[in-house]
């Protein structure tokens, strides 16, 4: 009999543990929130690496790769290979934006505004508009 009550009590608590080791106790939050409106290249993306990226030493003429003045950027950026249309997520240079490769850019820190209007540019064809 006491064997019985040990065996019940063994299941009890083991599905009691099943039970609480399955509850999900993380919230993964998304980056970025979804822009809906049209953004374009000239009006949306040059102002964030002229703020940003283009500065002095960093990604200007002369500079590290990609280029990201005003009048190469949209070049440096396809040629290049830093915009994927297909799985726009995976982009190089959202990745990049975001920290999910390497140091967040720009190196003051990654700015969710500026990885949202990316994200929504690749997302809508990443056109030089």
């Amino acid at each position: 009999m006491q064997h019985k009550k040990t065996a019940i009590a063994l299941i009890l608590c083991g599905s009691i543990f099943s039970l609480v080791s399955c509850y999900k106790n993380k919230t993964v939050l998304q980056d970025t929130a979804e822009i809906t409106r049209t953004v374009t290249f000239s009006q949306d993306i040059i102002p964030i690496f002229n703020k940003s990226c283009n500065l002095s030493g960093c990604h200007s003429s002369g500079g590290q790769a990609p280029n990201l003045t005003e009048a190469n950027a949209f070049n440096s950026l396809t040629i290049g290979n830093y915009i994927d249309k297909t799985s726009p997520e995976n982009s190089t240079i959202y990745l990049k934006m975001t920290g999910k490769r390497g140091t967040p850019m720009p190196v003051s820190g990654s700015n969710k505004d500026y990885n949202a209007l990316i994200l929504a540019w690749i997302k809508q064809g990443a056109n030089n508009n």
